[in-house]
């Protein structure tokens, strides 16, 4: 009876792996509440995915613990296919900034595909006597520890952002963390900071209404929503480039024939001009590319925060 029952559960075992993938709902966790950024791409992405893939692709949105909770959930998960999660910036700094982690970012996800990036936007209140960054570095030379940034958080991608700046930029800046972007920003606009490195989206309308200054933008070439802000590389830091990204990466040791058939669905997805325009709304731009593109642009990103934490010796809140 025992060796039946094996032989009966081998067979069942085997023609599950048969099934082809995928053969049902395809969870992907964000691990950050729903509304935000990392949210609504992650929504914008997947439903042509989908579409393409067969299956329903569910968002799951959990938070806590600066994303770790939804991380290591997903670190765990089984890797089958079915589970995935959109890494950020956030999961790149906490590899450095978090001690004692369960997970690492390089050994315990595989890379499926860079969704978009989101550069930081370096922006000031009318206040500030500056127009620009070689203007802005100036004061800051002029005044060491004058010039005041608010941030997200210690430790924040923010925070770091303008770490990376003052230690490229040989500048003394001093810090104002927030609990969160919007308090950031509204400090900002209330000119009690002066200036501040944020997403784009959560100043573009502020700049265009000339509430806020923009001074340059945290990526190597320019932002087309904002093609007259010239970049913070070409405006006297070359080389500088911060902000974030947003990817979907599954568990380890997931099948490279399922890692496959997800990024060539995200591929697609990203390549259709109502996901591009949502996304370039959001201040996103579209990236897309191999898993191995999307794996070295993670340990750049981890290699690069890691320098800037252990230089300006940033500790998590």
């Amino acid at each position: 009876m025992q060796r039946l029952f094996a032989a009966f559960a081998l067979i069942v075992a085997t023609g599950a792996l048969a099934q082809p993938y995928p053969s049902k709902p395809i969870r992907v966790v964000v691990p950050f509440p729903p509304g935000g950024g990392t949210d609504i791409v992650a929504r914008t992405v997947t439903p042509k995915m989908a579409e393409l893939l067969g299956q329903p692709f569910v968002i799951e949105n959990r938070a806590g613990a600066g994303g770790n909770i939804g991380t290591e959930a997903v670190a765990k998960a089984p890797a089958d296919g079915y589970t995935l999660l959109v890494a950020s910036a956030s999961s790149a700094i906490n590899t450095t900034l978090v001690p004692n982690l369960s997970w690492d970012l390089s050994r315990d996800f595989a890379p499926v595909v860079l969704m978009v990036v989101n550069n930081h936007l370096l922006a000031a209140h009318p206040s500030v006597p500056a127009n620009n960054v070689q203007e802005l570095l100036a004061l800051a030379k002029a005044k060491p520890g004058y010039v005041t940034y608010g941030s997200y958080g210690s430790g924040s991608s923010a925070h770091l952002s303008a770490e990376l700046f003052k230690l490229m930029a040989g500048v003394d800046l001093l810090h104002v963390p927030y609990k969160g972007a919007a308090p950031a920003v509204n400090d900002l606009l209330g000119g009690q900071v002066n200036i501040v490195f944020a997403d784009v989206a959560a100043m573009l309308t502020h700049i265009k209404s000339g509430k806020l200054k923009a001074l340059g933008i945290g990526s190597l070439k320019r932002f087309e929503g904002l093609p007259d802000v010239p970049t913070i590389a070409e405006s006297g830091v070359p080389g500088f480039e911060a902000g974030g990204f947003l990817g979907l990466v599954a568990p380890a040791a997931t099948p490279r024939a399922v890692i496959e058939a997800l990024n060539a669905a995200a591929q697609k997805s990203l390549a259709l001009p109502e996901v591009r325009e949502r996304l370039l709304a959001l201040a996103s731009p579209p990236v897309g590319g191999t898993p191995e593109e999307f794996a070295a642009h993670m340990r750049r990103e981890v290699d690069k925060w890691a320098r800037v934490i252990r230089a300006a010796h940033i500790k998590p809140e």
